[in-house]
């Protein structure tokens, strides 16, 4: 049976076993919860249709004509679904994005603008703007974004779909666990500061603001969620404008790495730089392969 059978299937015996609970109000919860679901999902299952269909005209595996007769539908219908929103956007996400920002602990001035100051939860600056960016990005692409905090601790639920995660991991003691499974890329830190490590070559990034440089080292990759049931986008910089170095390049490069990697788990580095006055992101690089874990 194919994978796309397995769905259908398993679709099925979701409604069979609905209809099967005895007890009428539980049956009618459990009803409410799904239709409201089946409502959320719908229009992720049309991006992922279209973006299918994209992809099936554009590596000729069908013409258009043929397409439709696969599909049920007229040819009319094709060229009309085909057309919509570019089928990069999947990479980011086939519904709202969450993107989840971490607080930090910072010297803040009280409301009443007097002169004390209080220690306080705030978000980098630079995190603010990344997120500023990666949400024109995504407008671009027929996405909507929602701003999310991750309160001190660092503790984030990650077990959500279109969720992207700005965080670094000495922020938060989940996610560096999470990227300690990551065989290839890692952060580190020693007496000179945090860095980032090629574990296949040994090679060490550290950033070149620690030197006084204009410069900053990313983290990007998609990382497993702890549920085991897909996945989220990870972005952090040794500093904190490196992230938006990722989608300074993200802007440059999101179908070329869409067409490479889909949806699937990665991991790469970003190498970015930024003008010393206006601090504005003005160069950036991918300087790894894509890494892939093993099987994937």
């Amino acid at each position: 049976m194919e994978n796309g059978e397995q769905l259908e299937a398993a679709f099925d015996a979701t409604l069979s076993q609905l209809k099967e609970l005895s007890d009428p109000l539980t049956r009618a919860k459990a009803a409410h919860r799904l239709a409201g679901r089946v409502s959320e999902y719908g229009n992720e299952f049309q991006v992922v249709r279209n973006e299918a269909m994209n992809e099936t005209l554009r590596t000729e595996q069908r013409n258009a004509t043929q397409l439709a007769g696969e599909l049920g539908i007229s040819k009319g219908r094709v060229s009309q679904l085909v057309k919509g929103a570019p089928p990069e956007r999947l990479f980011l996400g086939s519904g709202k994005v969450i993107v989840a920002l971490a607080e930090k602990l910072e010297d803040r001035k009280l409301k009443d603008g007097r002169d004390k100051r209080v220690q306080g939860p705030v978000i980098a600056t630079e995190d603010v703007q990344t997120y500023e960016r990666l949400r024109t990005l995504a407008e671009e692409v027929g996405l909507e974004t929602a701003f999310e905090r991750i309160p001190l601790g660092g503790n984030v639920h990650l077990n959500r779909n279109n969720l992207v995660v700005i965080c670094g991991p000495r922020l938060s003691p989940l996610i560096e666990q999470i990227l300690e499974g990551d065989p290839h890329l890692r952060f580190d830190k020693d007496a000179d500061g945090w860095y980032l490590i090629d574990r296949n070559t040994g090679k060490i990034y550290r950033s070149p603001m620690d030197e006084g440089g204009n410069g900053d080292i990313a983290y990007f990759g998609r990382l497993p969620r702890p549920d085991g049931k897909g996945t989220f986008l990870y972005i952090a910089g040794i500093h904190a404008r490196g992230s938006g170095g990722v989608v300074h390049w993200l802007n440059r490069e999101l179908a070329t790495v869409h067409r490479e990697i889909k949806v699937k788990r990665f991991s790469t580095l970003i190498s970015s730089r930024f003008d010393s006055e206006t601090l504005e992101i003005i160069e950036s690089e991918r300087i790894t392969p894509y890494y892939r874990p093993e099987g994937a």
